[in-house]
């Protein structure tokens, strides 16, 4: 509350507006802050009208009303859990915007094609919750599939949902490419950064960047790039590489470019700084075998599980369209229950 007093505060100020990017940036926060307030508000009626109505039912035996009581409890249960993935939010950079990458691992054109899968995946997840993207680069397989891919997803709260999703994906099925279908397995890697807003300093020496343009892929014919508009920036301290190829010009790929090596370096600075030691890096294993976080399987049975919480759906297909929700939710929770147990 009194982060919300004080962003009051600040619109009252004369020189609120002389600076129209920070002021809507105070007028989010206290959107956000609000919500939160409201919705913790709302839980705490919600728990005083089930006690009186509960007190009714006893008094007069009416097993209806212990019905509704019951039903009531289980609302206002999934309203606290939600309460509690909230405050995992805590961090700042847990309501930016998000960057991901998708790269293909051990498989070939099996986890290449596994690779846009997940992007498709993601996609639609994205276009769930109202969350708008944009593919930023790609990087073609041989035959089929993705070799890598960058895009972003911009909306409340995009990094702080899609981070549950770091780590290694596992799919079994029956190879669409194999002409003795066999069963196959393919890996690949998800990595999230918080995209990092212009009001975040993050200081780059021109002299640490080894810039490299090249000539964007495309589908052939017409629209073949004839010219170097492809950026590619190695950020030679940390060894980072990012690159932009899906933007008109060359101009536009290089601010795309510094976007992402921006928020590549704001999220290497924040792991710094971590307490937790199982974060981005640790989850960086080989992207094969005994390292997945989530494993798809299409055959011999249908299931999708992700082996740090156990939950698991047996409707593939909606998962594949875009229906992960569930598993973000409940590793958020998990993380929830977790901390709460640390507090007491």
């Amino acid at each position: 509350m009194s982060r919300l007093t004080e962003l009051q505060k600040t619109q009252e100020d004369s020189q609120f507006w002389n600076d129209p990017e920070a002021a809507k940036a105070v007028l989010k926060e206290q959107k956000r802050i609000s919500t939160m307030v409201e919705n913790y508000e709302g839980l705490n009626r919600e728990l005083d009208d089930t006690a009186v109505l509960l007190e009714l039912a006893l008094e007069e035996g009416d097993r209806s009303v212990l019905k509704e009581v019951e039903q009531k409890l289980g609302d206002i249960e999934r309203h606290l859990e939600g309460l509690e993935i909230q405050r995992l939010f805590a961090q700042p950079e847990d309501v930016a915007d998000a960057i991901v990458e998708i790269h293909a691992g051990a498989g070939g054109t099996e986890a290449q094609d596994w690779a846009q899968m997940l992007l498709r995946m993601y996609l639609r997840w994205a276009e769930r919750e109202g969350y708008q993207t944009q593919v930023l680069d790609t990087l073609d397989g041989e035959e089929a599939g993705l070799k890598s891919v960058t895009f972003s997803v911009d909306g409340e709260y995009a990094y702080g949902r899609l981070r549950a999703e770091v780590g290694i994906h596992r799919l079994v099925r029956i190879s669409p490419f194999d002409a003795n279908a066999r069963r196959h397995t393919s890996f690949a890697a998800v990595f999230v950064y918080p995209s990092v807003s212009d009001d975040v300093e993050i200081e780059i020496n021109d002299a640490d960047l080894r810039i490299d343009t090249y000539r964007s892929s495309g589908a052939g014919g017409q629209h073949v790039n004839k010219t170097d508009s492809a950026v590619r920036i190695t950020h030679l301290p940390t060894g980072i590489v990012v690159q932009c190829q899906n933007e008109r010009s060359q101009h536009k790929n290089r601010a795309m470019a510094m976007k992402i090596l921006r928020s590549r370096l704001y999220d290497l600075e924040l792991e710094k700084k971590r307490e937790e030691k199982d974060r981005l890096h640790k989850q960086k294993k080989e992207i094969a075998w005994g390292s997945q976080i989530r494993s798809y399987v299409l055959q011999p049975y249908q299931m999708v599980k992700d082996h740090r919480t156990n939950y698991e759906i047996g409707n593939v297909n909606a998962v594949l369209d875009g229906d992960i929700s569930a598993f973000i939710q409940e590793l958020l929770a998990q993380q929830a229950r977790e901390s709460r147990d640390r507090a007491v």
